[in-house]
């Protein structure tokens, strides 16, 4: 079973190493007969992989997972971990997921892969959320670091920019990466990136900006994360902590 990250030289690297430990934390979680919420990123991927393995050995059993991506879906059916629908259970037992800022009352910011809107919608119906970030990720203030990532229909793009320029954010359509033209999210919608100078009330904001009309959801996750492992590298040994 291979690694998410291909690199054969990638092993040697604290930093990977230190996801991996991470992902492994993560994954240790997971009980036999949970229905899992599978979150998107590198982190993450490693969760799914050693989530995939405990499987394959038999420490693990009659689990089910809900991915929030195409991403997560294309690594759990890789690592062998049967898929399930929200239409198709009526609990969730954990999620794990990643995230892109974490302040010290574990609110985040999500958004980066796109993925923010059925990762929420997922991660609020676990009874355990569990996020998985290296130190670089932890913040005193949210937006300090990150863009906030706000999804949005393709047709209220122009509008949504400036009801959120409105509320003090300065926006830009997010561009893709080696593919001309916008970044479009698995929904078929377009990403906004908002710059806010400070973000004193994440929860204000959270449903200030989703009371646009046009947008579908932003990237604040405030009051849904229960856990937060944290890997850290201090003079080249891996360590993982929780927040």
């Amino acid at each position: 079973m291979s690694s998410p990250d291909a690199s054969p030289d990638a092993k040697l690297d604290p930093v990977t190493v230190m996801k991996q430990e991470v992902g492994r934390a993560a994954a240790q979680r997971v009980k036999s007969g949970s229905v899992i919420g599978l979150g998107t990123g590198s982190t993450t991927a490693y969760a799914i992989q050693y989530i995939g393995e405990r499987l394959q050995s038999g420490d693990l059993q009659d689990v089910k997972g809900i991915p929030t991506s195409f991403q997560a879906r294309v690594l759990a059916k890789q690592y062998g971990i049967p898929l399930t629908t929200l239409d198709e259970v009526d609990h969730m037992d954990i999620a794990i997921d990643g995230a892109d800022e974490v302040d010290p009352n574990k609110n985040l910011i999500k958004g980066g892969g796109a993925a923010h809107t059925q990762e929420k919608i997922v991660d609020s119906l676990a009874a355990e959320f569990v996020v998985v970030v290296d130190s670089s990720k932890l913040v005193d203030q949210l937006g300090s670091t990150f863009l906030l990532p706000i999804e949005v229909l393709p047709m209220a793009m122009t509008p949504v920019m400036r009801a959120i320029e409105k509320l003090g954010g300065k926006c830009q359509l997010r561009m893709g990466v080696r593919k001309a033209g916008p970044v479009v999210s698995d929904q078929g919608n377009l990403i906004i990136d908002a710059k806010f100078d400070r973000i004193d009330d994440p929860a204000t904001l959270e449903k200030e900006i989703n009371n646009i009309p046009g947008v579908l959801e932003n990237g604040l996750f405030v009051g849904v994360a229960t856990v937060v492992l944290v890997g850290e590298v201090k003079d080249g040994v891996p360590s993982v902590r929780e927040l």
